[in-house]
């Protein structure tokens, strides 16, 4: 098939929704699909292959983060011209109310439209404001695609319809094995963090609280940080006799990515919320890293409850500090969280969540508009 991905979000700065497009395009591609991406990039991004430039993106304020979104006559133009030479069988969207590429391409597009919808949140003013507009976009979209229950619960509740389940996948064999980075365990001390620093949902300052709470009775403890962000930001809330305990990476290339999910003896999500999934959580789990993670709804799924990783109070430092303890003075536990950890991220490998997408595709290719049955039933 000859496929059309819209991605919303810049390519520039990584993101669950830019990963997931990324992997979902490579599978694709690997089982002999015809795959072309467009997404917001800035004009001297290094882009792979498939990838097409829609233009640069601007920040704006969405969903309790900082979006870097595209829309405007440009990037509608570019979408235009991208459609029209791509001759798609099928074409997929991803988010497509948010105010970006995904808007333009279902107002461009004639053909087969599939879309997937990855945020959940209680209430939007902005979307419900604008539902009657995008109400016209809705209506010539023939497949729809919801990563959670909580993504299909923010879509029903705020433009109706429905979708179906398909989670977000994640290429476990690369996270399989990797070298940890250097000077830095497992050895029983490391905790670690991967996500935007400086984003407040993900929860960094309820960690670096719990890492204090725990670093004067424990002379070894560590903590490993990576992602987006300003280390002296981090610096700045923990007290100085334990800043050469906490190494702050900032991004990091994929390939440093999986060394320091291998480089930790408990991996730490002290997510507050808005989370639909938790990719970065089947990442982890993809390397065995035994995981700690607050009780938000997408994580105790991703989770199975508890079983395949701990669960803390959300937003509770101590409640966290204790689990961590925990975990670092029970190295038999972490191995059984680690192995169920190991046996439950594979229902999310992309040799199985391609397959349900194609699905989709085929039939949207030969179906009217509307919701397509379940792929799995």
């Amino acid at each position: 098939m000859r496929i059309g991905i819209v991605c919303p979000y810049t390519w520039d700065v990584p993101g669950g929704v830019q990963a997931h497009i990324r992997d979902l395009a490579e599978s694709l591609i690997a089982d002999g699909h015809h795959v072309s991406v467009i997404s917001p990039a800035s004009e001297d991004a290094l882009l792979p292959s498939y990838v097409v430039s829609a233009g640069r993106a601007v920040p704006v304020p969405y969903n309790g983060s900082v979006a870097r979104l595209a829309f405007g006559f440009l990037s509608a133009s570019r979408v235009r011209k991208w459609i029209r030479e791509g001759r798609f069988d099928v074409l997929h969207v991803h988010e497509p109310f948010v105010p970006s590429l995904g808007v333009l391409a279902v107002w461009a597009a004639k053909g087969p439209l599939v879309a997937t919808f990855h945020a959940a949140y209680n209430r939007s003013r902005a979307l419900t404001v604008s539902a009657p507009v995008l109400q016209s976009a809705q209506e010539k979209i023939a497949g729809r695609i919801a990563v959670s229950e909580a993504a299909r619960k923010t879509l029903v509740e705020h433009m109706g319809g429905d979708a179906v389940l398909i989670p977000n996948g994640v290429t476990v064999a690369r996270y399989a094995t990797g070298t940890p980075l250097p000077g830095w365990g497992p050895d029983g001390n490391v905790l670690g963090f991967l996500g935007r620093m400086d984003e407040q949902r993900k929860g960094l300052p309820i960690l670096l609280d719990a890492f204090t709470r725990l670093a004067d009775e424990r002379p070894k403890l560590r903590l490993l940080i990576a992602g987006p962000g300003d280390a002296d930001d981090v610096y700045d809330k923990i007290p100085k006799r334990f800043h050469d305990r906490v190494g702050v990476l900032g991004m990091v290339s994929e390939a440093d990515k999986i060394r320091a999910y291998h480089s930790v003896d408990v991996f730490c999500a002290p997510n507050l919320g808005g989370e639909s999934f938790g990719i970065v959580l089947t990442e982890a789990m993809s390397a065995g890293a035994p995981i700690l993670a607050s009780d938000i709804p997408a994580f105790r799924k991703v989770l199975g409850d508890g079983e395949a990783g701990a669960l803390f109070t959300t937003g509770d430092a101590a409640s966290l500090a204790e689990g961590a303890g925990r975990l670092l003075d029970d190295p038999e536990l972490r191995l059984k969280f680690s192995d169920a950890a190991r046996n439950a991220v594979r229902r999310y490998d992309w040799s199985t969540v391609a397959r349900d997408v194609v699905r989709v595709y085929e039939t949207v290719a030969v179906s009217p508009a509307g919701v397509v049955e379940d792929p799995a039933a």
